[in-house]
């Protein structure tokens, strides 16, 4: 009497195979740390503003400075909300209650130009206090030479 032993064989002749049920995640890896690379590099590339040569000022930071509102008074006198340039005091006041009344907590950073007068830099911050805005801040240069920039106006002779 014989008796067959399939010895983990199917009827067919095929083999049982166990499925995989792991999942490879290092080629997700390696594609999430390329994007974290090319973030981290084009980040600092994706500030923009108006090219000024800030005085140079003590070391301490504004709390929240990052998320406030920038205003800026170039070398010339004209006065800058963000990147945009405002005809006249009335329209820069009038974006900036606006803007405070969907954001209560924001907070106004002025940036003046180091030649830029005196007059022009306090009438903004004159006609923002006047105005109700209460956290109205100036900002200065760290003490490092300004960066060289290809946009920038040469300067007038006095």
């Amino acid at each position: 009497m014989a008796m067959a032993v399939s010895g983990g064989r199917r009827r067919n002749g095929r083999r049982k195979t166990a499925r995989m049920s792991e999942i490879n995640v290092t080629p997700m890896v390696d594609v999430m740390l390329v994007l974290l690379v090319i973030f981290m590099v084009t980040a600092p590339l994706m500030t923009t503003g108006v090219p000024l040569d800030l005085p140079k000022g003590g070391t301490e930071v504004l709390a929240n400075a990052n998320r406030s509102l920038r205003i800026s008074v170039d070398e010339d006198g004209v006065v800058y909300l963000g990147t945009d340039a405002v005809s006249d005091m009335t329209q820069l006041i009038g974006r900036v209650v606006e803007m405070k009344r969907a954001n209560p907590e924001l907070g106004v950073v002025i940036s003046g130009d180091k030649v830029a007068t005196y007059g022009a830099v306090m009438g903004v911050m004159q006609a923002l206090k006047d105005a109700g805005i209460e956290k109205v801040g100036l900002e200065t240069g760290t003490g490092a030479p300004p960066a060289k920039d290809a946009a920038r106006k040469p300067r007038k002779k006095p």
